[in-house]
């Protein structure tokens, strides 16, 4: 009886191992195993970040992840103005820095994302926020970064998102009087609009 052998043949292909077919793109909502491989793109440094945001904003419920090669924590969208301010305050964080802060529309809901930069340790976070569709409205974070003025007033121009204590949201890209947001996938782009 002939033994089964457990060699390729000369010239296959090996096969993939189990962990090699999860997506690329895989967050860590999806589970423990892919939140260990999205965590494992981090460098130790970014890691050591991670853990102490988490430990600092630990009453809020942070979920710990990576966006690419990014630490990242999503928090509940209610608690976002204390968490930024945390960020911002901690010394072992510094974050002094709204880098950047953009809306996706997922269709079911919103997510706001912010990129938070420490100068001061070259260092950044990315925090996230889940916005509900129906009810599109979170707190301001101008008191935190006067930044967030400009990047709030462009998330309500385009996704239509109320940012409680804003102190002015007029159009910043679109005009008095238009209607819908153009930035949500639901926008009919192809109806052309005068003004």
């Amino acid at each position: 009886m002939a033994e089964r052998s457990n060699e390729q043949p000369a010239g296959a292909a090996p096969e993939p191992a189990a962990e090699d077919s999860a997506p690329a793109n895989s967050t860590a909502e999806d589970g423990p195993a892919e939140e260990d491989q999205t965590l494992a793109l981090l460098s130790q440094t970014r890691r050591d970040l991670l853990t102490r945001a988490a430990e600092v904003f630990q009453e809020y419920g942070p979920k710990p992840g990576a966006l690419n090669d990014l630490p990242q924590v999503t928090v509940p969208a209610a608690s976002i103005a204390d968490v930024c301010r945390l960020a911002k305050d901690d010394p072992e964080l510094d974050f002094k820095m709204l880098l950047c802060m953009s809306c996706v529309d997922y269709k079911e809901y919103f997510q706001m994302v912010y990129f938070l930069h420490s100068l001061e340790r070259e260092q950044t976070l990315v925090v996230k926020a889940d916005v509900p569709y129906e009810s599109p409205s979170l707190p301001t974070l101008t008191s935190v970064w006067q930044a967030a003025e400009w990047y709030e007033r462009e998330a309500h121009d385009l996704f239509g998102i109320a940012f409680e204590g804003h102190p002015d949201l007029s159009p910043l890209l679109l005009y008095e009087g238009f209607e819908g947001y153009p930035g949500r996938k639901e926008f009919p782009f192809y109806e052309y609009q005068e003004f």
